[in-house]
């Protein structure tokens, strides 16, 4: 019995900055643009604000060509665009803003710093997170000289730079620049700001990301709680915290409690953005992946199919986020016998990995561990101990040796092992995921009673009666105690 499932969609928040810059007084038309632009993007009205932004670039055009009006219009415009999922249109504005920015004199300037945060983090959304993280250095560098070490700014940085290396699993270095956000956040704004609440969604992602969910979850609560406060139970900075909150209790077995934060979270997202944005679209991802926990598949597949269309429009077929939802649907397709289509996505998810994250990315791991439980189902048992080798090599590289994800894969080799007859060997890495599933989910996790399952099954192939009825008793105790 295999026990990987889907690939969870954590949502760390970005900060995307918009510009602004001393008016003249001749200039009042500009002005008016500008502020009304302001004004409807934070209210979340991003119709209104492109028309205002459009009308201030168009003012701005009657300054000059390299204007710090229009700099700033362009930028602002930009932002727009990224919240609307409309990339590639940003990228181009963004980049004009930017050559406008670095011919001013002293090219080290703050606006320079700003329109490279925010490149940044629309690079983020593209998948192309190496760029992202060499911008988000560079615009670091600069503020951190201009403004010192303890200034909002910097934190800013340190989040985003923090989050792009979270996106390329770099966990372990991204986690104390979170942690220095977060002090310099909390001594500039305040404990209970939403600028600090954003940092804490961060810090809490990471955390998730190496199985630390009893230190991730009060993060996620507390921040939650900051924004509700702030902004209302409505607002759209609330859908990704409940996501991640929906998440945390997803992988901790809390099915009950992961559901209705998810559909609150695309409610939000769809309400705010209508309903084919790529932010709504994870959130679909997550429910669909909760529904096939649930083993509700036919619920499952058209949410994880229109996910999958909305993610190759907005984002392109090659994006990584693509194959997580490739990979997701695979899963699917295997626990519905359609292994032929499986395979398929598969192949297609793992392509896409290596290409845009590299060979030592978790990603690719699911994607070769989801091709080894498919090959072995279907008794095709060429290479499938390789793949699980490659795919155990890489999670304990990026993950640690302690993590579930890491106990999935064990599990899934082991299972293999047994069905070849190398009973010693099975039972060892049985064992050696079961403690790690205890340790980092919890006696009571449905992962728990699977791989307790999976060795009574082995030790009856044995003729171990005692040992597979302890087991047996052990793991039916754990059934009478969870909700139907």
């Amino acid at each position: 019995m295999a026990i990987h499932t889907a690939v969870l969609l954590l949502l760390a928040i970005p900060w995307f900055t918009l510009c602004v810059t001393r008016v003249s007084a001749q200039s009042p038309s500009w002005d008016t643009h500008a502020a009304a632009g302001r004004r409807y993007f934070e209210e979340g009205r991003y119709a209104e604000a492109e028309k205002q932004y459009l009308e201030a670039v168009r003012k701005a055009e009657e300054f000059g060509p390299k204007d710090s009006r229009l700099s700033v219009s362009l930028s602002n415009l930009a932002v727009v665009y990224r919240a609307q999922g409309r990339f590639a249109e940003g990228e181009r504005l963004y980049k004009r803003s930017l050559e406008i920015d670095q011919s001013a004199p002293g090219a080290e300037n703050l606006q320079v710093a700003t329109t490279l945060n925010n490149l940044a983090v629309l690079y983020r959304d593209m998948g192309r997170y190496a760029e992202a993280v060499s911008l988000q250095r560079q615009a670091l560098a600069i503020d951190e000289k201009a403004l010192g070490q303890n200034h909002f700014t910097v934190a800013r940085d340190l989040g985003n730079l923090a989050g792009a290396l979270e996106k390329q699993g770099k966990y372990a270095e991204a986690e104390p620049l979170c942690q220095r956000a977060l002090e310099i956040m909390k001594e500039v704004r305040g404990p209970e700001h939403p600028d600090t609440a954003t940092i804490l969604v961060l810090l809490a992602v990471l955390y998730e990301r190496r199985a630390r969910y009893a230190e991730a979850e009060p993060l996620n609560l507390r921040s939650l709680a900051i924004v509700e406060k702030a902004f209302g139970p409505h607002h759209l900075k609330l859908a990704p915290i409940l996501s991640n909150l929906a998440i945390l209790y997803q992988t901790q077995g809390k099915y009950d409690e992961a559901e209705p934060l998810l559909q609150r979270s695309l409610s939000i997202y769809e309400e705010s953005l209508g309903p084919g944005h790529p932010e709504g679209a994870k959130v679909q991802t997550s429910l669909a992946g909760l529904y096939v926990l649930e083993g509700k598949y036919a619920e499952a597949e058209p949410l994880y199919r229109g996910a999958l269309a909305t993610m190759v429009k907005a984002l392109g077929p090659d994006h990584p986020q693509i194959a997580v939802n490739l990979n997701n649907l695979a899963v699917l397709y295997r626990k519905t016998g359609k292994y032929h289509e499986a395979e398929t996505l598969c192949q297609r998810a793992l392509v896409i990995v290596e290409k845009a994250l590299g060979p030592d990315h978790p990603y690719r791991a699911i994607s070769l561990e989801n091709l080894a439980v498919l090959k072995n189902e279907q008794n095709k048992n060429v290479n499938v101990e390789a793949l699980h080798r490659r795919a155990l090599a890489l999670e304990e590289k990026a993950l640690g040796p302690d993590h579930p994800d890491l106990a999935g894969t064990l599990n899934n080799l082991a299972a293999s092992y047994h069905a070849e007859g190398r009973y010693a060997e099975a039972e060892k890495l049985f064992r050696r995921s079961l403690s790690i599933l205890e340790k980092s989910l919890g006696p009571d996790h449905p992962s728990v009673v699977a791989v307790m399952d999976n060795l009574a099954n082995l030790y009856a192939s044995q003729g171990k009666r005692r040992e597979a009825e302890k087991m047996e008793t052990r793991a039916s105790a754990l059934r009478a105690r969870r909700p139907e």
